[in-house]
């Protein structure tokens, strides 16, 4: 007996549904930026992990990390209860990834923010402003980096 909710047909098309790039965190982030009078590039494929948006003359990316994909312990994420295995392998081979992908990056002088879905949506989630001058603060400084969770702000030097 399965554990989902919804008929593996159901499931498929809500899965294929589920986009890589230009999703509505990401949407919500760039427009937010730009009001800002932020301009940037997107997805540029000569950089490790095609960093979802690029500041060039800052030396800086910001990646947009959905909670579930990227294994973030927040309340969003729940390992599933089917295909545990499998699951469990892609989403660890996710995390892998998204590690060699940041220290490539700051490897060749590129600064990193990740923003976590969690802090877009659910019950820790920030306000879009709270983001966006989070994100334009660090930007305009020195610092290496900064994650944006629901319930984390973290910058390094």
């Amino acid at each position: 007996m399965s554990a989902d909710r919804v008929t593996p047909a159901v499931r498929s098309r809500m899965m294929s549904g589920i986009r890589g790039k230009n999703t509505q965190p990401e949407l919500a982030i760039r427009s937010a930026l730009h009001r800002q009078g932020f301009r940037f590039r997107l997805h540029r494929k000569d950089l490790p992990g095609k960093p979802d948006v690029v500041f060039p003359g800052y030396r800086a990316v910001i990646l947009v990390h959905g909670c579930f994909w990227h294994g973030h312990g927040c309340h969003l994420f729940r390992w599933p209860k089917t295909r545990r295995d499998f699951w469990r392998q892609k989403i660890t081979a996710n995390i892998a990834r998204d590690h060699r992908h940041h220290r490539a990056l700051t490897d060749c002088g590129w600064r990193v923010a990740i923003i976590w879905e969690c802090a877009l949506k659910g019950r820790t989630r920030l306000s879009m402003e709270a983001i966006a001058e989070d994100c334009a603060t660090w930007l305009n400084s020195n610092e290496t980096g900064l994650v944006l969770g629901g319930d984390e702000i973290r910058t390094a030097e």
